[in-house]
C-alpha cells in the first residue's frame, strides 16, 4: 500500500529542475472534481479492459463516417527542376 510518508520519501528524491513540473501535477490532482480514485484493488489489466473499451466504442461510432464523402487524393502537379545536389 502506497502511503503519504513513502510519496513524501520519494519527493526527496527529485531533482531540483522538476520541482515544479511536480508541484503543479499535485495542484491538478488535488483541485480535480472530476478525479477517479482507484481502489487498491484495481489492476493494470482492469485499467486497460476500460481504456480498451473506450477505444472500441469510438471505433464503433466513427466507423465508416466518410462512406458518403471519401477522401480522394488531387492531381500531383508540376514542380520546377532544380540543380542536383552534388
Amino acid at each position: 500500500m502506497i502511503t503519504k510518508e513513502l510519496v513524501k520519501a520519494e519527493v526527496d528524491k527529485v531533482q531540483d529542475k522538476y520541482l515544479e513540473v511536480l508541484y503543479r501535477i499535485i495542484k491538478a490532482l488535488i483541485n480535480s472534481p472530476e478525479l477517479a480514485v482507484i481502489a487498491p484493488d484495481d489492476t493494470i489489466e482492469a485499467q486497460t479492459k476500460t481504456e480498451t473499451s473506450s477505444w472500441h466504442n469510438f471505433i464503433e461510432q466513427t466507423y465508416g463516417c466518410l462512406a458518403d464523402d471519401p477522401i480522394e487524393r488531387g492531381e500531383q502537379g508540376q514542380y520546377e527542376v532544380r540543380e542536383a545536389i552534388e
